[in-house]
């Protein structure tokens, strides 16, 4: 039985709310490791790394050591750190050594893994527990294995024909069936030696050696000297003010600086008075998002490579001109997700002129820190080559670069290039910046830079909760005037978007293709720690 609604909103599930701390990841299994952490007296970091490292066990297809990720860490002395462990292009990654098909699936498509650099990192700079008991929940999960759940098989069954013959021999045996165990006694090996051995068995050891050899026997690009040079990077977030509240993000080469953009496009209108999920309110998001989406297919890049002019992006001159190409009435085209040169048919949304498959977690504990990290495989197994011995899946976000010399963005790949990033978590802030008030984020690609606004808007505009504002009907965009959009949307609503000539596509009443949120927040007057999870996925929050 749903709970009560509240507002214009209603939850199949409550709020999970607790004195102390709370976690929120995309399985349960998962948080429980989290949240062991905490209860044995570690801080969010400790408990966000356990639960990252669980979720490559539990979630073998979305995330895991092979790898990449962002961390956004908000400390309970006020200040707000990120690490970059997004990776970046081998030094044999040149435009011609691609295909639109290599650079997705099998030996071309992982770049350097960086997730296990990114959480010793974060541990050995942030956090206070010990590996070994880290690291404890992940091992014990894959060598003794854990039932199947909902998600898992769904996944597990769409994703194994991109399997290599290492990854079938995996996840090819297990039935597919809810309550069926997976054991992945490899990768609980791998996890083991990294425990005793530390990074350096990742980046220079024996695992280096044997992906430098399956590599050069399946005609990959990685070598040993990528790895041995690879480093995460502490950077400092980017941010926006909107209606008095400080958003936080990563910075390029993160394309999180969408999501931002779009808040500033969107901040002179008044968005409760419109109504929630009014074909009004829907409408007037899309073509936001529409705009920020075409400033960030031109712009986002590595800034090592070309300088991302964020400064005159967020300038209000500039925000008020792109606003005016607004129609209240009428759908513009776009692009796309991504660049792909001029639609068939219809002038797409331009950029304006500037002159001169994934996972995402949080934690929050009793002292004030709020780490959210969202770390990614790209796609469904990544690449789809399992490093043999290992249980090791590497990642395909090569397919996230352009290899297209004629392309007019700075995403072209290159080598030690970083990618053009959309996996974005957001921490919201009161006071000036000073006050942590609630992370949310998502993984679903370039949906994420879409529906982790609705989400945000759904707190700050609405007074949803954050259970509740993670359930509520969202839509995606695509190329063109295509729109996806949860049929929960009123259908008066959808027959309005489509008369103002939106070309609708119906997912159901929830479906994962607009993403599987997670988010944790101190409720301001309490202290209260609270936590929302996903039930698109296999979403579970727990407190205490």
């Amino acid at each position: 039985m749903a709970a009560p609604p509240t507002g214009p909103f209603s939850r199949t599930r409550p709020v999970v709310a607790g004195r102390h701390a709370a976690v929120a990841t995309a399985h349960p299994l998962a948080t429980l490791a989290g949240i062991d952490m905490l209860r044995r007296g570690g801080n969010a970091v400790d408990a966000v790394v356990a639960a990252a490292v669980a979720l490559g066990v539990v979630e073998p297809y979305m995330s895991g050591p092979g790898g990449v990720g962002w961390l956004l860490l908000h400390r309970a002395d006020g200040q707000t750190r990120v690490l970059n462990f997004g990776s970046h292009a081998p030094a044999r990654a040149t435009p011609d050594q691609f295909t639109n098909e290599t650079k997705e699936a099998g030996i071309r498509a992982p770049l350097i893994p960086a997730n296990v650099a990114g959480w010793f990192e974060m541990l050995g700079t942030e956090g206070t527990l010990p590996v070994a008991e880290v690291f404890a929940p992940a091992i014990r999960l894959a060598i003794e294995g854990f039932p199947l759940h909902p998600f898992n098989v769904y996944q597990i069954a769409s994703w194994v024909p991109r399997l290599n013959p290492a990854g079938r021999e995996i996840y090819g045996r297990v039935p597919h069936k809810i309550g069926a165990i997976l054991k992945q006694p490899e990768l609980g090996t791998t996890l083991t030696r990294l425990v005793s051995e530390g990074p350096d068995y990742f980046y220079h050891g024996e695992f280096a050696q044997r992906l430098h050899e399956f590599m050069e026997a399946e005609g990959g690009l990685i070598t040993r000297d990528d790895l041995a040079g690879y480093q995460p990077q502490w950077q400092e977030p980017i941010d926006v003010t909107y209606r008095g509240l400080t958003v936080k993000t990563c910075p390029p080469n993160n394309e999180g600086f969408q999501i931002l953009q779009t808040l500033k496009l969107l901040e002179k209108d008044d968005l409760a008075g419109l109504g929630h999920n009014s074909a009004e309110y829907i409408h007037l998001v899309s073509e936001a998002v529409k705009l920020a989406v075409a400033d960030r297919i031109r712009w986002a890049g590595d800034p090592q490579f070309q300088p991302v002019p964020l400064d005159r992006l967020f300038d209000p001159a500039y925000i008020a001109q792109r606003r005016k190409l607004i129609s209240p009435l009428k759908a513009s085209h776009s692009e796309g997700e991504r660049w792909g040169g001029p639609t068939a048919r219809t002038e797409p949304v331009k950029p304006g002129r500037l002159d001169g498959l994934t996972t995402h977690l949080s934690a929050v504990d009793e002292f004030g820190s709020v780490a959210s990290v969202t770390q990614s495989l790209g796609n469904g197994f990544g690449s789809g080559m399992v490093v043999p011995g290992t249980g090791i899946a590497l990642n395909s976000f090569a397919h996230w670069f352009e290899i297209d010399p004629a392309c007019p963005t700075p995403n072209l790949i290159a080598p030690g290039k970083r990618w053009a990033a959309c996996m974005a978590p957001v921490q919201v802030f009161r006071e000036g910046g000073r006050d942590f008030w609630f992370s949310i984020a998502t993984p679903g690609s370039y949906g994420i830079l879409h529906t982790t606004v609705q989400m945000l808007l759904n707190i700050v505009e609405f007074g949803a909760d954050c259970q509740a504002a993670i359930e509520a009907p969202r839509f995606r965009l695509w190329e063109n005037t295509r729109m996806q959009i949860e049929t929960r949307v009123a259908p008066a609503v959808l027959a309005e978007l489509s008369r103002r000539g939106h070309h609708l596509e119906l997912l159901g009443d929830f479906n994962y293709v607009v993403g599987g949120g997670q988010s944790v927040m101190i409720d301001p007057e309490s202290g209260a720690r609270l936590a929302g999870a996903d039930p698109r996925r296999d979403g579970y929050a727990m407190a205490y």
